[in-house]
């Protein structure tokens, strides 16, 4: 649970606000993505500058002027910084306009309205397919034999069927002795030891 004094604090740092949490994260963020763009088309050094400078000036003259509060700047910052571990720029491009749907959504109907928009993500990533195959596989179908190498990548040797929706006639992968094993001792090590 969250300490007492930390929620007292944050309830009269929002006394002070005059817009509801949606309308602040909602300023935060647009704020953020405008830093970002323009930091992206500013040459390297300049670009990285304007980035830190101003999300430092913005977000204290922010909290000054009272149009939000010291918390939701932290918390729209961690989000901003979070968004750069992603490997992909297509994919950080999907996670912002997904990021806003859930906000929207949130704003409506609180946790129930998170839980409603991930369901709905769920639901739609199961129902796509890509060359034939389900999108989601091996989980929605989900498939126990192909499951293995989901999550954590399972050593080669370890394969021995091929994965059951792309090959049904031909399901084994490789012969059976694929485990690395000591070398087999050479003719000149065998006399050696004689």
């Amino acid at each position: 649970m969250i300490p007492t004094q930390l929620v007292i604090a944050i309830a009269a740092q929002r006394e002070a606000v005059p817009f509801p949490a949606f309308v602040e994260a909602l300023i935060m963020e647009v704020t953020f993505e405008i830093l970002r763009e323009a930091g992206i088309r500013l040459p390297r050094a300049v670009g990285q500058a304007v980035s830190i400078v101003g999300a430092l000036v913005i977000g204290e003259v922010a909290i000054d002027a009272g149009f939000v509060s010291s918390a939701m700047v932290i918390v729209v910052s961690l989000t901003a910084i979070a968004s750069f571990a992603t490997p992909a720029f297509a994919i950080a491009i999907s996670a912002r306009l997904i990021r806003f749907g859930l906000m929207f959504l949130a704003a409506m109907f609180g946790f129930y309205g998170i839980i409603m928009g991930l369901l709905i993500m769920i639901l739609h990533l199961c129902s796509l397919r890509s060359f034939g195959m389900p999108y989601m596989s091996p989980l929605a179908p989900f498939i126990s034999t192909n499951v293995g190498d989901t999550l954590f990548r399972i050593p080669t040797w370890m394969y021995r069927e091929r994965p059951r929706l792309i090959n049904q006639k031909n399901i084994i992968r490789q012969s059976g002795d694929q485990k690395p094993q000591p070398p087999a001792p050479t003719r000149q090590e065998k006399e050696d030891e004689s």
